[in-house]
């Protein structure tokens, strides 16, 4: 059963459609993973599912239903969708560890400096830090981490969401979380999806690496020019002639 459908979404920017009548499913408990070639619209349409852009005209609809014409990213909360971003959002002058306590505790970056953390939320912290091989560095401002721990520490900021009893998060968008990881990295990053995918979270994965596609996507979908090009099991549609000469350039 889909937990999120787009019905005729288009995204314009001036005369140029980024986004053009796009229709898709993304079922409930499964990863989809959406590949395509370079502008393709991936980014543009996982901006727009989750706020960042408006919907130039067409529908979302949302697990029970909800139809909505305009969306707001302040909203996503409300409908249990989170996401990360290909270029990582942290709170820079922020410890680590209090970037991770600000998303669990639901404040605001004054209130999460000032507010006593209870120990379940600390605990949750831990746990999450813990996971990603990023405990020992709770004390570091998140703007002293390399490349490929601010990542990781982006992802633990949407893990620990999941674990908190303030949050209900439904729907993950990751937006190429694997570039520029280092091997060990990649594992640890599998194997968050793959236990969410357990959890019965539903997640849609953006990736250039097909082997990463193989083996934790459910469904692809295929986009090109802004438009569905294919959709269906990850074998079946990337042994597809059309999918191989948009996308692998054969």
């Amino acid at each position: 059963m889909p937990i999120l459908q787009t019905k005729k979404l288009t995204k314009k920017f001036g005369g140029i459609s980024a986004l053009n009548n796009l229709s898709i499913e993304f079922e409930a408990g499964k990863i989809t993973g959406v590949i395509g070639p370079n502008g393709s619209g991936k980014s543009t349409l996982v901006n727009v599912l989750t706020g960042l852009l408006p919907i130039t005209s067409g529908r979302i609809i949302i697990a029970d239903s909800t139809s909505l014409k305009k969306i707001a990213a302040h909203e996503m909360p409300s409908f249990g969708i989170t996401r990360t971003f290909q270029e990582v959002r942290l709170l820079e002058q922020m410890t680590v560890l209090d970037n991770i306590l600000v998303v669990i505790t639901k404040r605001n970056v004054i209130g999460a400096l000032f507010e006593k953390h209870k120990t379940h939320y600390l605990k949750i912290a831990e746990n999450v830090l813990e996971r990603l091989g990023l405990w020992a560095k709770r004390g570091e401002l998140a703007v002293n981490l390399s490349y490929g721990q601010r990542k990781l520490l982006e992802i633990a900021r949407v893990l620990a969401m999941t674990e908190a009893e303030s949050t209900d998060v439904k729907i993950f968008f990751f937006d190429e979380p694997f570039a520029g990881l280092f091997p060990e990295m990649v594992k640890l990053v599998v194997s968050v999806m793959k236990d969410l995918k357990q959890k019965g979270k539903t997640l849609v994965l953006i990736e250039h690496n097909m082997d990463l596609i193989r083996e934790l996507s459910d469904k692809v979908i295929v986009m090109d020019s802004g438009e569905l090009l294919a959709e269906g099991l990850p074998e079946e549609v990337l042994s597809r002639r059309d999918v191989i000469e948009a996308y692998l350039g054969e």
